[in-house]
């Protein structure tokens, strides 16, 4: 975390490659523990800005206070936040086997990449690289293990569903 303005306010970045799921009202614990103040504290604000995402905390009134708790991490205890299907570490994706009804097996995950409108998965496998929408209508089902379970948007494929694709230099 960093300062923003007088207002006590700090801008936060998310980490792992997770979606931001900071909201107000939740508790979270500033580590390592900011000097002088309570370990823990409530969110009383989120807002996303050009650099980040400005939060309000509990407790830290004036850019003296937030002074105190810059470089600090924000945890939230998992049980607290409202995670949805696509909120995946990206650490977690890689190597990890994707799949689609139509297509069968798509390859593994080898690289996550981050674009303003949503995630894209670079997936390595028997279509070459296909480039994925990490979106709801695409990403069905992500479990803790096993392959990951995929709608293939039209398009998204040079192939035929149901056509087994040959490697590269068969005829």
């Amino acid at each position: 975390m960093k300062t923003h303005g007088k207002s006590g306010e700090v801008i936060a970045l998310p980490v792992r490659g997770l979606p931001f799921l900071v909201e107000p009202g939740l508790v979270v614990a500033l580590t390592p523990p900011a000097l002088d103040r309570e370990r823990f504290t409530t969110v009383e604000g989120v807002e996303e800005s050009a650099n980040g995402y400005r939060i309000a905390l509990a407790g830290i009134e004036d850019l003296n206070a937030s002074e105190g708790v810059v470089g600090c991490y924000l945890l939230a205890r998992e049980d607290d936040l409202e995670l949805g299907p696509l909120d995946v570490a990206w650490d977690d994706l890689i190597d990890r086997a994707v799949i689609d009804g139509r297509y069968g097996r798509l390859g593994v995950i080898k690289e996550v990449i981050e674009t303003p409108a949503n995630d894209v998965w670079s997936i390595e496998g028997p279509y070459g690289t296909v480039l994925l929408p990490v979106v709801e209508q695409v990403v069905q089902a992500v479990p803790e293990e096993g392959p990951i379970q995929v709608v293939v948007l039209d398009g998204l494929i040079d192939a035929k569903p149901g056509d087994v694709p040959r490697p590269a230099g068969e005829a």
